[in-house]
């Protein structure tokens, strides 16, 4: 039975980190600042001040202040996202993972056992038609929500969503009230477990339904819409599922708010009160991840035909047009990886390849209209943890690591070139933003 919950103490906690809480920032020469201090330079900081959620003072700036958050072998880097200078350094431990929290200011970092909120320092208050942004030193927080098996962070309709896929529990809860919560505690979640547990994801849609993958520990199968509970502890009812999409993975959502999920044989599309299938020419197909656009009806994935490969080097890329159901088939003449596929301002798709190069592809014909030499030549790791050039996108920006050199390079998409260039202490492996 599908069941709601309403969320018990026991489902988040406050972590106890002795060791990094006590030099949970390590502040650069010449690029950071004392406690208490502006993270940015005199010149960006203006009179004023506002505390943070924990207590510690920011300075309020002329504007947002954009910072790019990325993993490493030793921890966390925060840089600033014009400049590419390190603001500061968080030690952690193990392989973590990184997603955005949907405020604009924090980062949920999975580590297995909890998605660990981390503070990026920077937002912006709200006051009718204008905002008062602020600026001030990043850190690792002592809030966690508990999970076995963290997994997939999906924001969406103003609400995010965790899956655990050690458990198959989703936990939801509006981003919009994480600064505040983080005060005393975190935010007030509402809970939804799966039958059983499995690799998978869920999607908040508008009015408190919910898409969420049905699978178990042998394989996955499709998804599963609920309908919003009528009250505290009240069951999900399922209004409708389809499970003709196996393997199911990822997620991404396209203009007009709909949802698509990869298959190893097509995609699985979700869009008024319906599901569609757009399978793949090959009887095996996979599109396994895939990047969307407000600004686009289609759907930039990959595409892979071999079954039996511990690790295939695809060269070609899939549109798929949620509009009409059709896909398309494009092949760049270089691989790429999971990490390289991104979506332009205007819904163009980006993919940086193996050849070094960000390709830029008209989503409708499919034609390459830009390629922008970022990186050297690199060739994908056996191993998925393992650091490859990755690419994210925030705004008209696109920003490529390169971890043979420890450099990271901010490519303006409007002039389709490299801008800037940084140099990093640490090899980068996951990399993410937030708009401050």
């Amino acid at each position: 039975m599908m069941k709601f919950m309403k969320p018990s103490p026991t489902s988040r906690h406050t972590l106890a980190f002795p060791a990094i809480l006590a030099a949970s920032l390590l502040l650069l020469p010449g690029c950071g600042a004392a406690p208490g201090e502006s993270a940015l330079p005199p010149s960006e900081a203006a009179a004023g001040s506002s505390p943070t959620g924990d207590g510690d003072e920011a300075k309020e700036a002329r504007a947002p202040v954009p910072r790019l958050v990325l993993t490493h072998s030793a921890g966390v880097s925060v840089l600033d996202a014009k400049t590419l200078e390190t603001v500061a350094e968080v030690p952690l431990e193990g392989f973590n993972r990184l997603s955005q929290a949907g405020d604009g200011r924090h980062v949920l970092i999975s580590s297995g056992d909890a998605f660990r909120v981390f503070d990026s320092g920077v937002w912006t208050e709200r006051h009718g038609d204008h905002g008062h942004s602020y600026a001030g030193l990043p850190q690792l927080t002592d809030r966690a929500f508990d999970a076995s098996g963290a997994g997939h962070v999906v924001t969406h309709a103003k609400r995010t969503a965790l899956f655990s896929d050690g458990t198959g529990k989703v936990e939801i809860f509006d981003p919009a009230t994480l600064s505040d919560a983080l005060k005393t505690g975190l935010p007030a979640t509402t809970a939804y477990t799966a039958p059983e547990a499995h690799h998978g994801v869920a999607i908040t849609l508008e009015g408190g339904q919910l898409l969420v993958t049905l699978g178990n520990d042998e394989g996955r199968s499709g998804l599963a819409l609920l309908d919003a509970p009528a009250g505290e502890n009240q069951e999900r009812a399922e209004l409708l599922r389809n499970e003709e999409c196996p393997g199911v993975h990822g997620e991404a959502v396209a203009a007009g708010a709909t949802v698509v999920v990869g298959c190893e044989d097509g995609m699985l599309v979700y869009r008024d009160g319906a599901f569609t299938k757009v399978a793949s020419p090959d009887a095996y197909g996979r599109m396994g991840n895939q990047a969307g656009s407000p600004a686009s009806p289609v759907i930039l994935g990959d595409y892979k035909v071999d079954r039996d490969a511990s690790l295939e080097r695809p060269t070609r890329i899939s549109l798929v047009d949620t509009a009409t159901g059709t896909l398309q088939l494009v092949d760049l003449g270089a691989s790429y990886s999971f990490r390289s596929l991104g979506r332009g301002p205007a819904g163009e798709a980006l993919v940086l390849g193996t050849d070094g190069a960000l390709h830029t592809i008209d989503p409708v014909s499919g034609v390459e209209t830009g390629s922008v030499p970022v990186v050297p030549a690199w060739e994908e790791p056996e191993i998925w943890q393992d650091p490859r050039p990755t690419l994210f996108v925030q705004g008209s920006t696109a920003y490529v690591t390169e971890p043979a050199g420890s450099k990271i390079h901010a490519v303006d998409l409007t002039s389709g070139r490299v801008v800037k260039s940084g140099e990093l202490r640490h090899v980068p492996n996951e990399l993410t933003g937030v708009t401050g």
